[in-house]
């Protein structure tokens, strides 16, 4: 993973979106940083439920432009500066339950800054990323939600 430069302030480590695992360790040495006081991660992991229902896997489709949204998201919460980096990687593809399906890092020196940025990371990437999500129930059924 090779570091390239945010917006303004912070350093956007990684943006990816990708059809393979996900790993935690490598993002939080993405944006690991002498000055940094603080690095926040957060895994989005597939759980076996949903509003009562079970669930026995998810399946992510992304957009074509995808990667570049996340890119953007990443480096609005770089340009932050309080931010030193950014880390952040979604899954695509036939996911378990137990795979992690994004992964999130930030840095700053201090940890209420770096928990209030990941948590920005996180919810802007939800909210705006065209990735969308197709559950499959222990009883069959299927549905398609988070579709921006």
């Amino acid at each position: 993973m090779t570091s390239e430069e945010g917006s303004r302030t912070g350093v956007v480590a990684v943006a990816e979106v990708l059809d393979a695992p996900l790993d935690l360790a490598a993002h939080e040495a993405a944006v690991a940083d002498r000055r940094a006081g603080a690095v926040v991660s957060f895994q989005g992991v597939v759980r076996d439920h949903d509003h009562g229902r079970g669930v026995t896997l998810l399946e992510y489709e992304g957009h074509p432009s995808a990667a570049k949204v996340l890119r953007e998201v990443a480096e609005e919460i770089a340009a932050d500066p309080a931010v030193y980096a950014v880390a952040v990687s979604h899954r695509v593809g036939t996911l378990r339950i137990g795979d992690v399906a994004l992964v999130a890092s930030v840095s700053t020196a201090h940890r209420a800054a770096a928990f209030e940025a990941c948590a920005r990371l996180v919810d802007e990437a939800k909210a705006r990323l065209p990735i969308w999500k197709r559950q499959v129930f222990t009883d069959g059924q299927e549905e398609w939600v988070n579709c921006p």
